[in-house]
């Protein structure tokens, strides 16, 4: 695989694009697992779905050329505009937003597909990923994306943290709002970015994995912040060698992967070889 990287272009875009989802999908999945939004991923990577649909369908029916992820990116922003709009409109009943964005998705998707006469090859690799598939205007999309989350993050960590474990607080101090809507918003665009390399079936699975097993063996937020990167970085690079030496979408091989590195951790937990240290003081 090495060869193939510095020899083929597609490679070597394939593997930036996928160190920085690596890093970047973790990073945002830590905040989105402890304030207990992880199925917020699915209904945006369905909503991003029906985007890429419109615009396979407007390609296909009025020979419009729309590049599918803009109009993913499109569809996924809106969907989390939704989704914030409805948690405020259903504030006793808030993660009800969810489903209903997630059924709308799915509705878009299949209505879309339907017209466009069903899937493609093209659609298939946007579902479960593609190591040819990522182009060169892919890889600067992903870099604007993977720069604008890490700034967010690094200088609005403070407020990111108080709304994660204490939204009244954050509230109250005004933090919550608009920080809050632009974070959604980020959350969009990574699925979108996402989509090229683990596919809009597995994307959410980026973002909660690494976490899930990091929560496992860490005792503090930074902490787990830190080990989700490096697992979803492992979980990536493992997946792309897999896939690329065994001819096959690496989504599904660095969902695995990362599937077999939450395994691990459990059962390194329930030996003892590492204790489960999470705490509410700590966490």
């Amino acid at each position: 695989m090495i060869e193939a990287i510095l020899n083929y272009d597609f490679m070597k875009y394939s593997f930036i694009s996928g160190i920085i989802v690596g890093l970047i999908a973790p990073l945002l999945g830590t905040f989105i697992v402890v304030r207990r939004l992880s199925l917020i991923a699915d209904a945006l990577s369905h909503v991003a779905l029906g985007g890429i649909a419109f615009g396979v369908y407007l390609t296909s029916v009025f020979n419009i050329v729309i590049n599918p992820v803009i109009s993913g990116v499109v569809f996924s922003v809106i969907g989390a505009l939704g989704i914030e709009k409805l948690r405020g409109l259903y504030k006793h009943y808030s993660e009800i937003a969810i489903p209903i964005i997630m059924s709308l998705g799915i509705a878009l998707s299949v209505l879309f597909l339907s017209l466009a006469n069903g899937f493609n090859q093209d659609l298939f690799g946007y579902l479960f990923g593609s190591i040819s598939a990522v182009s060169f205007s892919d890889l600067i999309l992903i870099s604007i994306i993977g720069a604008i989350v890490i700034l967010f993050v690094f200088f609005l960590y403070k407020e990111m943290f108080f709304i994660s474990f204490d939204e009244e607080y954050a509230g109250v101090m005004k933090l919550s709002k608009y920080i809050h809507i632009i974070f959604i918003i980020l959350v969009a665009l990574v699925i979108s970015a996402s989509m090229r390399i683990v596919g809009i079936l597995l994307v959410s699975a980026m973002m909660t994995l690494p976490v899930a097993s990091a929560m496992r063996i860490t005792s503090s937020f930074k902490q787990l912040m830190i080990v989700s990167i490096i697992f979803g970085e492992i979980s990536v690079i493992a997946g792309l060698f897999l896939g690329f030496h065994l001819n096959i979408s690496p989504g599904g091989t660095i969902v695995l992967v990362s599937i077999a590195i939450l395994l691990c951790t459990l059962v390194l937990n329930r030996v003892g070889v590492v204790r489960n240290a999470q705490r509410t003081s700590g966490l």
